[in-house]
């Protein structure tokens, strides 16, 4: 459904200074990418409807099936989650957070794709020693991380959101995990290792000040871990609202101004009590621009038992050995959109066109989506 605001809209008035509110060519490729989704500069394609009783014509505009663009994400899920859906084991699943401090963030603005790299590295090889730890497991476990780097008000928030099994394979055998609580493995024990092995691995890359790696080191790395989910339902439930997830989605804008932007946030310490916040269109760009990510960079990273190398010779003998999870929710997976206007046939492409236009003549009887400028 088509929200009041959007991104596209901010972008598009700002159509000559983006490249002077990026850092790179690649961010400003993106950023005139999300303008131009779902324009007549993309082009389009026709469609129509199978119902005799109505051949209704809809004209629609491409869209630019970029990552970060708020309105590409929903199919991408979809299809993301159907797979990962055949994957899920019969066991709880736990949520751990891995954040970097905000001493962090020059490197993040500039290296982004090294301190990235290393923070999935880093967070994995905590979960598995863990895990492999007879004192916490004694097994070997797996892992789905996805990194996000943005805050409720833009700012730059790098976190990884994980997934963790309660349980791994010890010795060919299904093991499952001793906590039953919301720990899977102790929190402060990890924030520790978590910050040593990070400030390690930094160092072999950049040489950091004193005065940096004091307040590095002088911090609490946060580590949080949530209660476990005892349900395929509500793994499922989470992968849909965090795999795909961008910095801001068009629902959270409330109003555009002539130079300034209003959007909602939710303030996380305070009972997740909502906010408003205003920025200068050039403000909410070159932040918007922070969250995206180096060309070809994998955001979403599966590790262990649940990696390529891995699942498909052990999954089914973990299977075997204790079930498959039982209520999955019943998705709908057709491929065909059905008629806005009769509501009962679906609509069957019939025509594409470039950034000139529809074919003349094509407009009647037709729904047209209004040209953005």
């Amino acid at each position: 459904m088509r929200t009041k605001y959007e991104v596209g809209d901010i972008l598009r008035r700002n159509h000559h200074n983006i490249g002077k509110l990026t850092k790179n060519s690649w961010q400003s490729r993106t950023l005139y990418a999300l303008a131009a989704c779902r324009t007549h500069l993309l082009g389009g394609h026709i469609d129509k409807c199978t119902n005799p009783d109505c051949n209704h014509i809809h004209i629609s505009y491409n869209s630019c099936r970029n990552r970060h663009c708020p309105k590409c994400q929903g199919h991408k899920r979809e299809e993301w989650i159907e797979k990962r859906e055949s994957e899920l084991i019969n066991a709880p699943y736990y949520h751990l957070v891995f954040t970097l401090p905000g001493e962090l963030n020059h490197i993040a603005l500039y290296k982004p794709k090294l301190l990235y790299d290393i923070l999935f590295k880093v967070t994995w090889s905590v979960i598995r020693d863990f895990a492999v730890n007879p004192k916490f497991l004694g097994a070997k476990t797996g892992m789905i991380a996805i990194l996000h780097t943005w805050g409720q008000n833009l700012s730059l928030h790098p976190h990884l959101h994980c997934i963790v099994p309660g349980g791994g394979i010890s010795h060919g055998k299904w093991k499952y995990a001793k906590g039953k609580d919301k720990y899977l493995f102790p929190v402060k024990a990890m924030s520790k290792v978590f910050r040593a092995r990070f400030m390690e691995e930094i160092r072999k890359e950049i040489r950091l000040t004193y005065q940096c790696e004091k307040a590095l080191f002088a911090k609490k790395w946060v580590v949080y871990c949530k209660r476990p989910f005892w349900g395929a339902s509500q793994v499922v439930e989470y992968l849909g609202r965090y795999t795909h997830k961008i910095a801001i989605s068009n629902h959270r804008l409330k109003n555009l101004d002539n130079k300034s932007v209003t959007f909602l946030g939710k303030d996380y310490r305070h009972g997740e009590k909502s906010y408003l916040l205003k920025l200068s269109d050039h403000e909410f760009i070159r932040r918007l621009a922070m969250h995206i990510l180096p060309k070809g960079f994998t955001r979403i990273r599966h590790y262990g038992i649940l990696s390529s190398a891995c699942k498909n010779k052990l999954l089914p003998v973990i299977e075997q050995q204790i079930g498959k999870p039982c209520c999955l929710p019943v998705r709908k997976t057709s491929m065909h959109k059905r008629c806005p206007v009769c509501k009962r046939g679906t609509l069957i492409t019939i025509c594409f066109f470039d950034k000139r236009g529809p074919p003349s003549g094509m407009f009647q009887n037709a729904t047209v989506p209004a040209l953005s400028a």
